[in-house]
């Protein structure tokens, strides 16, 4: 434990730049303090000891506001940053040098007994906010954008965003785990790729009718023939303004 205890406390050194001294991060580091108490009930836990185990994680919560059950196996190395509303379910496994931010939840979908907590290989980093549930499997090396909610397994080396979890490989490229601004937008470049379709769907109409043969066009009595228009001339403006936003980050 004590080998752990201290990979634990290295860690930090190495993901936290505002980490000073050794001080500071024994007093102020409520996911360093969460850790210690965890394994302190983690090994109680294992020796079979009854309520002793559940109440220290109930005190673990109360000091640092992470909740993580006794039952929970998690590696060395892990930094839970920031921590608040941090939530482990019992069976829920964590491999080593894994980094954790504030608001995760690797929890359980129902109430079915024996293993239905997720697994986290080892190098995984979870986002802020980033659901995790039930009995799947995450790969080493694996990257969990902020606010995704995974709901099946993803295999190692590739990033996971999006509501529902979408899987965007990443191989060939090295990625620093803090780099949290460089996570893909799936669904952007669909969208984007859509609206370049449409595009070209449109010049090829545009050709077809430059080269059609004119037809006449009724226009009912009274009702002017250029007020239509102009009204899906606006319309198309404000269409295409309202994408560009979107494009641009307002939408996603």
């Amino acid at each position: 434990m004590l080998s752990t205890l201290t990979a634990d406390f290295r860690i930090i050194f190495d993901r936290d730049p505002a980490a000073r001294n050794w001080l500071e991060v024994i007093l102020c580091y409520p996911g360093l303090q969460a850790l210690v108490l965890h394994r302190i009930a983690h090994q109680l836990h294992c020796w079979r000891l009854p309520l002793i185990p559940r109440v220290i994680s109930h005190l673990a919560r109360f000091i640092t506001g992470v909740e993580i059950h006794p039952g929970a196996v998690i590696g060395h190395g892990v930094f839970i940053d920031h921590g608040m509303g941090v939530v482990i379910g019992e069976t829920a496994i964590i491999g080593d040098y894994v980094l954790i931010y504030q608001g995760v939840t690797l929890g359980g979908t129902g109430k079915e007994s024996g293993k239905r907590h997720p697994t986290l290989g080892n190098n995984v980093v979870v986002g802020a906010g980033a659901k995790v549930l039930g009995n799947l499997e995450i790969g080493d090396n694996v990257r969990i954008g902020a606010g995704s909610v995974v709901l099946r397994d993803v295999p190692s080396d590739c990033t996971v965003v999006g509501v529902p979890g979408r899987i965007v490989y990443r191989s060939g490229e090295r990625v620093e785990p803090l780099e949290h601004g460089r996570l893909p937008d799936s669904e952007a470049q669909v969208i984007r790729a859509l609206l370049d379709r449409i595009e070209a769907l449109e010049k090829q109409v545009e050709q077809w009718q430059q080269t059609a043969p004119p037809q006449r066009v009724l226009v009912s009595m009274g009702a002017p023939s250029d007020h239509g228009a102009d009204q899906d001339s606006d319309s198309c403006r404000l269409n295409d303004r309202a994408i560009e936003e979107f494009l641009n980050g307002t939408g996603i």
